[in-house]
């Protein structure tokens, strides 16, 4: 019997209408009430992630968030207009109700200026006046603060924004309250957010209410826009891919949507246009611009034989491509997904940021309560306690706090795909802040990977291309690097090789094979000696060996016939990037499966710290978690393929790949640029993201901390307090748009 298991992907929602960080914490609680449902609810990319939902259940998400009182609709990686439309709906309405509340706050001011500085000049009903030009402001432009505030009441819940309603309602209705009874102050009104108010107008918290809403909106606008800027920054891949491609078929060429495009279609790209997919080129030669994919300053040259990668751009030349990914299997819908998924967990740091934001608004409520009673029973008059309080409420609200890590995981993440560093996880840049040693895999990662033969040499009786025929024949069923370099090197004097029969490959050993009825081993001296062949003779063939060559022996019929010596290059720029991640403060180790003699020496050419040689892929985390237990924190470089237990058993592991599997390496990190500069590059990056987050949240801590005193001493008035809490979110977003100017290494 055959159990088929079926893994459900996480849901992802699209949610709109929320306004703060409660916002998603409602949202995400209201997810969680679903039976088997685990949710995360992203403020900043207003996206949610529901696991644990079957098949055909989306619509209970769908309906538990309506519930709350906000918009949902299912993610589509292929349509993202709908959240785009969403929130540019949000930014137009924001910026009529702003310049609305901006044209009548300022004749409104200006009036009670006058009027206040002049009493002969105020006139029979001035006040109503004012009042008439506050109407529209603490109600249409004031409305989204309301309408959210009237959404969390009915579900018995607060928000940052139910602070700023309660802080423009208390001042409105104050200032209506006086006016209809007759209230006189004591003289200890705030007038313009500045001071005492004159006698008559002292009562009057008109401009308190609509400077308060004046710089709300403004402060939300900002925001919005900046937000939606960090978004563009993070989904800049997803707008590289072309729209429309130009297929061949039957020899006609005919302009379709990118949509139509299959495997093993055949598509012609013209000087300037941007590749439509993956593929290999068919016809053709041209220079490959993939700047905005990898970040590499100057075009390639590519011809016949080589890949191309969707969304990067064919600056001269015509070619013709034939396909072999499509739709989510380019390298370009991987990386931006891999991007997308990155920001939207949530790091360890915003969990505790969300739990501290649920209780600290109603915390606020009561705090301004509690001041305003207090300095009443301390003797100040009613409107002296009641402006105090209004400034406790409105410069407590802790937006800068619930926008100080997404914004920043979200243009970091975003810089750092368009320079072809694909950070999988907050995990990744947590990690990067504690890293003290890097571990570099060499070859595929240090070196090109591509083997060469250097020298052969037989024993005596055994010809040279006999050895190469014997050797090649085994090797012909194998992809190893040893085994491609042997072959290559055969097809040079050999034209037709032996059938092989029972053919091993041992990783890390070697391989074994029967060829024209002779048993053929190919590998280590360890190896040989285990299969039971003489290696005495091996010693005389290792005399003229050159000590940065790779050693191979070859045995027919157990007797020893011969060695190849074979070298890989080292990459260009690998020295400098050594040379950078010491100048960051970290220490370097070289880990390898080859000979301690071929270590030493590329360790020596490069100027790495510690060689760790002839460590089977097996054993390579076993060498990771060592250096852990003697307090290391350890970054693993590896190629991601013969690399992925080290990779993942690693504190940061960062995978050096090629070709279009990225979102199968078990990295934290994936470097897609082939110049190794990118490796300090990643960590770098990595840092400074961290680094912002931490200053955003230093700054929005520090904000709340420091103001809330200031205000419950009665120091700071309601209308600078409604300033600089709606400066302190911009500024947070601000802040975290400076990791959209990080430049990769010269």
């Amino acid at each position: 019997m055959t159990l088929t298991t079926h893994v459900v992907e996480p849901l992802q929602l699209d949610v709109s209408g929320m306004t703060c960080a409660a916002c998603a914490g409602r949202v995400e609680r209201a997810l969680n009430k679903i039976e088997g449902v685990t949710a995360s609810v992203n403020y900043a990319t207003e996206r949610a992630i529901v696991s644990g939902l079957g098949t055909g259940r989306a619509s209970e998400a769908l309906e538990q968030i309506q519930k709350a009182g906000y918009g949902a609709r299912i993610h589509d990686d292929a349509d993202d207009a709908w959240s785009k439309r969403a929130t540019e709906v949000r930014i137009t309405s924001l910026r009529r109700r702003l310049i609305l509340a901006a044209m009548l706050t300022v004749p409104l001011m200006d009036i009670t200026i006058v009027l206040a500085l002049v009493p002969n000049w105020r006139f029979p009903g001035w006040e109503w006046l004012c009042v008439a030009l506050a109407v529209p402001i603490v109600t249409w432009a004031a409305w989204p603060f309301h309408k959210a505030t009237l959404r969390n009441l009915r579900h018995g819940d607060v928000s940052m924004d139910t602070l700023v309603s309660l802080g423009i309602a208390a001042s409105f209705g104050w200032s209506v309250v006086t006016l209809l009874f007759g209230i006189e102050g004591s003289g200890g009104g705030y007038w313009l957010g500045i001071g005492a108010t004159p006698e008559g107008a002292n009562a009057i918290y008109l401009d308190v209410a609509a400077g308060m809403t004046t710089f709300q909106l403004a402060g939300r606008y900002f925001e919005t826009r900046s937000r939606r800027k960090a978004g563009d920054v993070l989904g800049a891949l997803s707008e590289l891919a072309a729209t429309h491609v130009r297929i061949q078929r039957d020899g006609i060429e005919e302009i379709r949507p990118a949509a139509e495009l299959r495997v093993d279609d055949v598509f012609i790209v013209l000087p300037g246009e941007t590749f439509p997919a993956d593929g290999a080129i068919i016809a053709g030669s041209a220079d490959i611009d993939a700047s905005m994919l990898t970040g590499e300053p100057l075009p390639v040259g590519a011809g016949r034989g080589d890949t191309v990668i969707g969304g990067t751009i064919s600056t001269n030349g015509r070619l013709e491509v034939r396909t072999s990914s499509v739709g989510a299997h380019t390298q370009l819908a991987q990386m931006a997904a891999l991007a997308e998924q990155a920001q939207a967990r949530k790091a360890r740091v915003q969990t505790l940021v969300d739990r501290i934001t649920r209780y600290f608004v109603p915390g606020v409520i009561v705090l301004a309560i509690l001041v305003t009673v207090g300095w009443m029973l301390a003797g100040r008059s009613f409107e002296e306690a009641f402006g105090i309080g209004i400034s406790t409420l409105i410069i407590a609200c802790p937006c800068a706090l619930g926008l100080a890590t997404p914004t920043a995981l979200m243009v970091g993440i975003g810089r750092g795909a368009s320079l072809g560093i694909l950070v999988k996880g907050q995990d990744a840049l947590e990690a990067s802040g504690t890293i003290t040693t890097v571990v570099l895999d060499k070859t595929g990662t240090l070196t090109t990977g591509e083997m060469t033969v250097r020298s052969i040499a037989t024993v005596p009786g055994v010809a040279e291309h006999e050895l190469l025929r014997v050797a090649a024949s085994v090797e012909q069923g194998s992809e190893h690097l040893i085994a491609r370099a042997i072959l290559a090197a055969a097809k040079q004097q050999i034209t037709d090789l032996d059938p092989v029969r029972d053919f091993i490959a041992l990783p890390g050993r070697g391989a074994s094979g029967s060829v024209a009825g002779d048993t053929v081993h190919i590998g280590s001296l360890t190896y040989l000696d285990e299969q039971g062949v003489s290696t005495a003779a091996a010693r005389v063939y290792l005399a003229d060996a050159d000590a940065t060559e790779t050693i191979v022996f070859v045995s027919q019929a157990g007797r020893l016939i011969g060695r190849f010596g074979l070298a890989d290059t080292i990459k260009p720029n690998a020295r400098a990037a050594i040379q950078a991640l010491q100048q960051q403060g970290l220490a370097t180790v070289l880990l390898t499966g080859d000979s301690r003699a071929v270590a030493e020496e590329i360790a020596g050419t490069l100027g790495i710290d510690r060689v760790s040689a002839e460590v089977l892929p097996a054993e390579k985390a076993d060498a990771i978690r060592e250096l852990q237990a003697a307090g290391e924190r350890v970054a693993m470089v590896g190629d991601g393929i013969n690399d992925a237990v080290a990779l993942a058993a690693a504190d940061l592991g960062l995978a050096v790949v090629s070709g279009t599997d990225i979102a199968l390496k078990s990295a934290d990190i994936i470097l897609v640029r082939e110049d190794l500069a990118v490796i300090p590059e990643a960590i770098e990056l990595s840092r400074r993201t961290l680094r912002t987050i931490r200053v955003n949240l230093g700054w929005a801590f520090g904000y709340n901390l420091a103001a809330i005193p200031i205000a419950a001493a009665g120091f700071l008035n309601p209308l600078i307090a409604a300033g600089a809490m709606a400066l302190s979110s911009v500024l947070v977003v601000f802040n975290s748009l400076r990791l959209q100017n990080y430049r990769r290494r010269a």
